[in-house]
């Protein structure tokens, strides 16, 4: 059967659906999301596709593409794959360079001429179910991508049954069902090729494989629309990691960095200097009481001291969430470069790494190496409600970190890794990404960044007054009366110190 798509009506696209792909991200979807691509993209096999002038970061994506057979409308997820008449390759090409441009549409970055070849052979779908299929890409004839519709988050039907509440899915439409991990950056003169088969379905179908050169385009985009627009961290996503970037940069296919990613300047916020030298020598308790007074008691990760008596922690929350055990979940989620491991390879200057572990001390949630290595990315320290494993080795870091103390324990004891950069509790308390968070031998709070330059005013002179009233009591003055300072004492304080 050739593939026998004139013009689809419609061509839909799924955003993340491969776990592997997903664990790259960094983020878990509940549901599928879906943004939509112009027929003007299709393209067939032994194609070109032109990189614009002006642009670096084109990408490929090898997918399993469903093609409609029977129209849907209301259909369930048990019947779904019922109505997907055919299977194809498709590679979903795009351009990290206008991503800016797009706000998450894909328009412009995705929707391209020549953007979504597909072929070259459509298998049909009857006797075979939706677990039966394997998607690989080759590039340069290296094998780069190789997953299994059986590993999908949501299956084929589901899909079709989800797009079929809102829409009437025609005969013919396409929709492209997500990319594996090893999706990554091609440059001109690149072959990219992808193949989907059923391996263990009778005669092994395959669509052979689909075929794309990349050249290079001559023709710069219009100063009447975005610019195309590519910083070090769209590089580093483009290609897939540090690691790979700078690979491919020694093998001469890559822009290097304009700075260094790991060492870029510090992740302030709301961190002012001023507001850094209103809070250098006030308590963590003295803040507390400026947050009490407008309503925010919740605010103090509970039972967590630090590996340093004398250490201080200030800087902006970057969250990481651990959930309970589960055999299954831990085989998904636990290996590889799971949530925990990318939250401490992409923590920023300045940022407070804060692990939701439930409380739990019997287990370790960071240890000796993870540890080293947000020290080495400039990181501001680290707080768990969970336990330190190697702890001894992380004293002598001098990275802060705030824990309930040593557990030996290994990941998967307790807990799996689930995801970044969400809102966690973490010791009682809620905790925001970019929440500031303040820490010393008392204990670790949470202020709301827009709280943070009045709290820290009203807590520097409280401070100050506070330090004050302590050397009366020194001198033999009695508390009753001048703590807090009556108005008596509050006249001395002023003439002596020239403040409110």
């Amino acid at each position: 059967m050739t593939l026998g798509i004139d013009t689809p009506g419609k061509i839909i696209a799924v955003h993340l659906n491969y776990p592997s792909r997903i664990a790259q991200r960094g983020r878990t979807p509940a549901f599928p999301s879906y943004f939509l691509k112009p027929a003007s993209s299709l393209a067939a096999t032994g194609g070109t596709i032109e990189r614009p002038a002006g642009t670096e970061l084109l990408g490929f994506e090898g997918e399993i593409a469903l093609v409609i057979g029977e129209p849907a409308r209301w259909v369930s997820p048990e019947d779904g794959w019922k109505h997907v008449a055919a299977v194809t390759a498709a590679n979903d090409f795009g351009l990290y360079d206008l991503r800016a441009a797009d706000k998450g549409s894909n328009v412009r970055n995705k929707g391209g001429d020549g953007y979504t070849p597909i072929g070259p052979v459509a298998i049909p779908t009857p006797g075979l179910g939706q677990d039966a299929w394997r998607v690989r890409t080759w590039v340069n004839g290296e094998l780069v991508q190789n997953d299994t519709s059986d590993t999908l988050k949501f299956p084929f039907g589901q899909l079709v049954a989800d797009l079929s509440q809102h829409m009437t899915l025609q005969t013919g439409d396409v929709i492209l069902t997500g990319t594996p991990a090893g999706s990554s950056v091609v440059v001109p003169g690149d072959v990219v090729e992808v193949e989907v088969d059923a391996p263990n379905a009778p005669g092994a179908p395959t669509t052979g494989r689909l075929v794309t050169t990349v050249t290079q385009g001559s023709r710069a985009f219009g100063d009447f629309g975005n610019q195309p627009k590519v910083d070090d961290l769209q590089r580093v996503e483009a290609w897939g990691s540090e690691e790979e970037h700078a690979a491919a940069v020694a093998a001469g296919r890559a822009t290097p960095l304009d700075g260094d990613v790991s060492t870029s300047s510090t992740n302030a916020g709301p961190l002012t200097d001023e507001i850094r030298e209103l809070l250098d020598g006030v308590a963590v308790a003295t803040v507390s009481a400026a947050l009490r007074k407008r309503g925010y008691v919740d605010i103090f990760i509970d039972g967590v001291h630090p590996n340093h008596d004398d250490d201080v922690i200030l800087g902006t929350a970057k969250t990481l969430r651990f959930i309970p055990f589960r055999p299954d979940l831990f085989k998904e989620y636990g290996g590889g470069f799971n949530a925990q491991k990318r939250a401490f390879d992409s923590v920023q200057p300045g940022e407070v790494l804060v692990v939701e572990a439930r409380g739990l001390p019997e287990t370790g949630t960071v240890g000796d190496v993870l540890a080293l290595r947000a020290q080495y990315r400039g990181a501001a320290g680290i707080v768990t409600d969970g336990g330190v494993r190697d702890f001894g080795a992380v004293q002598e870091f001098e990275i802060p970190v705030f824990s309930q103390g040593a557990h030996p324990s290994v990941l998967g004891r307790r807990h799996v890794p689930w995801e970044t950069d969400v809102t966690i509790a973490c010791g009682g308390a809620a905790v925001q990404p970019g929440d500031i968070i303040f820490g010393d031998r008392d204990g670790v709070i949470v202020i709301p960044p827009f709280l943070l330059e009045e709290v820290a005013r009203e807590a520097a002179v409280q401070e100050h007054a506070d330090a004050w009233v302590a050397e009366q009591v020194k001198q033999g003055a009695a508390v009753d009366g001048l703590f807090p300072m009556n108005a008596e004492w509050r006249a001395k304080y002023q003439a002596e110190t020239g403040k409110a």
